[in-house]
């Protein structure tokens, strides 16, 4: 008998994976329907010079937003 054998526990599977076994089994298309669906959100192209001249755009902001600005009356 192999050591390992004896520490060896029987193949689980919990019942969430179960569930997504049984869901790809009876719908094998399912998988490419995710990547259509990913690619129709997520997956652009990023174009370079519009995100740079964005960048170079940017104004700085204040370390606190909502502070009003104070313009003092000293004569």
């Amino acid at each position: 008998m192999n050591i390992l054998n004896f520490f060896r526990r029987p193949d689980y599977k919990s019942e969430v994976t179960q569930f997504l076994d049984q869901l790809k089994t009876a719908k094998p298309s399912l998988e490419a329907e995710q990547r259509q669906g990913r690619a129709l959100l997520w997956d652009k192209a990023v174009d370079r010079q519009a995100w740079e001249s964005y960048r170079t755009a940017e104004v700085a902001q204040k370390p606190y937003v909502y502070q009003t600005s104070v313009v003092s009356d000293s004569k």
